[in-house]
């Protein structure tokens, strides 16, 4: 008996010692980065993992003066905000319908929207490039809201209707002996409840919208329209790259994710969770 329990012990405390490696290989990456973009050229071309010696904020001075990061950041968050919104209030309100009603044609609509989850991104570049060149939408501070908006869509809707589906109809069937209308019943009774899931989504559509490079290199050509994916190109050259200004720019483009995971990740979990359990 006792040499089970010890067993058992030995067992769980090599289970969290790697545990603790594979998650300290997960962090040590982003505190390198971090840490690296706090020193000079020379510095790091001398030790690349050592800590730096005089930390200095010049490289994100340069990587915002003469690279225009800031310029990017803003064209990612403007594009980041109004997609993430988009896909949020149409994939509910399509994800409720889907759940609660059965119209002709549902299962074939249903499918195609699944369906784009399928698609390879990179298959519809040359198509979309050809067809937003012949609507004049190309380089333009709306052009990419389009393709990730579509392209979001899906999944979204996957995850809303899973979850609105296990949501008893009772709660809705008692808002309208209340008097309750379709919209105020869809608003203010069941949005407030799809907090997890929408959570969930917000998260997912802002990680794929803010880090998508090839849509962005391809239909915008304007540097001031360029996103920061797209921009980061700037601090390398055939010859040369300027690493430590290239992290200081990498740790500006990846802050707000970092940030917005810490504040939404228990939402997350409890939205995947529930909609894991419900589906």
């Amino acid at each position: 008996m006792n040499i089970k329990k010890i067993a058992f012990k030995i067992g769980a405390l090599i289970l969290n010692i790697l545990v603790m490696i594979l998650s300290l290989s997960a962090i040590f990456p982003i505190v390198w980065l971090i840490y690296s973009s706090l020193k000079t050229e020379r510095e790091f071309a001398l030790s690349i993992a050592s800590l730096p010696a005089h930390p200095t904020f010049e490289n994100y001075v340069n990587a915002i003066k003469t690279a225009k990061m800031h310029i990017y950041f803003f064209n990612s968050l403007f594009i980041t905000v109004i997609s993430v919104i988009l896909i949020v209030i149409f994939s509910f309100i399509v994800g409720y319908f889907f759940a609660r009603y059965q119209f002709k044609g549902r299962t074939l609509l249903y499918t195609m929207f699944l369906a784009g989850m399928l698609i390879p991104i990179h298959a519809l570049l040359v198509p979309l490039f050809v067809q937003f060149k012949v609507f004049g939408l190309l380089d333009r501070r709306i052009t990419l809201i389009f393709p990730y908006v579509g392209l979001g869509l899906p999944m979204a809707i996957f995850l809303m209707e899973n979850f609105i589906r296990d949501i008893p109809h009772e709660i809705e069937e008692a808002a309208y002996i209340d008097g309750a209308t379709l919209t105020q019943t869809l608003f203010r009774i069941i949005l407030p409840i799809c907090k997890p899931i929408i959570s969930t989504v917000v998260i997912l559509s802002a990680l794929s919208t803010w880090n998508e490079f090839s849509f962005a290199l391809v239909l915008i050509k304007s540097d001031a329209l360029k996103t920061l994916p797209v921009g980061l190109t700037n601090f390398s050259s055939q010859y040369t790259v300027k690493y430590t200004q290239l992290m200081a720019a990498i740790t500006i483009a990846i802050l707000p994710v970092i940030i917005t995971y810490l504040v939404f990740n228990k939402k997350v979990i409890q939205g995947l969770v529930a909609g894991a359990v419900k589906g």
